[in-house]
């Protein structure tokens, strides 16, 4: 099965964190990272959507930060 993932959070490290630790547990980068700008709280939000290939049977019920 195909794993989908769309990591977001402020534009930080710990986001690179994120999407970093999601590459070296197998996860592929799907298409081009995204960014906004929150005015309320007047920071910069990233996005970046990963992918995976996994065994198994797809469940509304599975964490897929932990595949």
């Amino acid at each position: 099965m195909k794993l989908y993932r769309l990591i977001t959070g402020t534009d930080d490290s710990a986001f690179c964190h994120r999407v970093t630790q999601a590459l070296n547990n197998g996860w592929d980068l799907h298409g081009s990272p995204t960014v906004s700008f929150d005015t309320a709280k007047g920071t910069t939000i990233c996005g970046q959507a990963v992918v995976k290939e996994a065994q198994g049977t797809y469940s509304p019920g599975m964490k897929l930060g932990e595949q």
